[in-house]
């Protein structure tokens, strides 16, 4: 047992390093979120309102998820990194518009949510190891014989702002001569409504999230999650740009936790059994991409 122990411990060392940026893994730079996170002795989390299941409110106004449990580990370890008794956790509210500045302007240590990892993002902030792959499809109403792409030649189809669906949504409009009526919502939970109040005939995002929000609905039955899968999308907690320690921090304890299978078990918590508020089950297992994946962890992921 102690040698896979230290096989599992000098694997993390070796992920990490081969994760980080820069060529001293704790080099001193001009970001230093440790530095902060010390003297304020406080972590702030970026949350998501209505990213079920990785990032909502509960009935408490409590943000909880897949992600903020990952997240709290993160926060337990960065405790243990500046060897701090304890360490509080505040919350910021962020949407998908707003969620890169507020890392990028340090508002937020870490953006808890359902945020891929994209290379035109990588030119503002930084991710660590992927803990979700989700692939673009579309919501809509079980009567309304829309089954996949094509048959929204013409319509008006919803997505949210500031999302990578936003682009590929009009790539798909485009390349397939659709012409779409594009919508983009302020959230995610706005996106659903209009869906449900007939605005749009299709809510086009990450499939998860629509299998969250068909979960969650009154009549879930008269709502299915639809189309090609459109693209692969890792889903990764984002962290401040050029702070090569923090990430090193951040990287080695989100793959201890994948290695340890610990991420497994959260896994089946908010995806295989009812989740607070409604009790609802996603019934979403565990992808061939996401098992993969979590056998060799790293951050060198998305286009």
């Amino acid at each position: 047992m102690k040698i896979v122990r230290k096989a599992k411990s000098m694997l993390i060392v070796a992920l990490v390093m081969l994760n980080a940026t820069g060529p001293a893994v704790y080099a001193q730079s001009a970001v230093d979120v440790l530095s902060k996170i010390r003297d304020g002795k406080t972590v702030t989390i970026g949350y998501r309102e209505s990213s079920l299941p990785f990032s909502y409110l509960d009935r408490d106004r409590k943000p909880v998820g897949y992600s903020i449990d990952l997240c709290l580990k993160i926060v337990e370890a960065i405790r243990r990194d500046l060897k701090l008794d304890r360490l509080a956790v505040t919350y910021v509210a962020v949407t998908s518009s707003t969620r890169i500045a507020a890392v990028a302007d340090g508002k937020v240590d870490l953006e808890c949510g359902s945020t891929t990892n994209t290379a035109e993002r990588r030119e503002k902030v930084a991710f660590t190891i992927p803990h979700f792959f989700a692939a673009s499809r579309m919501l809509v109403k079980t009567d309304s014989q829309i089954h996949n792409w094509s048959d929204l030649r013409d319509k008006r189809v919803v997505t949210t702002k500031g999302t990578t669906a936003v682009k590929l949504l009009n790539d798909v409009s485009t390349a397939r001569a659709l012409h779409l009526q594009p919508i983009e919502a302020r959230d995610h939970a706005q996106a659903f409504a209009q869906l449900m109040a007939g605005e749009a005939v299709a809510f086009m995002m990450d499939d998860v999230l629509l299998f969250g929000f068909r979960a969650g609905a009154i009549k879930p039955e008269i709502l299915a999650v639809v189309g090609d899968p459109l693209s692969a999308e890792p889903y990764a907690v984002m962290l401040r740009k050029d702070d090569a320690r923090f990430k090193s921090v951040v990287d080695r304890e989100v793959a201890r936790i994948i290695l340890d299978g610990e991420l497994e078990k959260m896994y089946s918590k908010w995806f295989l059994t009812p989740i607070p508020p409604a009790g609802k089950n996603l019934n979403m297992p565990m992808s061939f991409l996401l098992r993969d994946t979590l056998r060799f962890p790293t951050d060198k992921v998305g286009n």
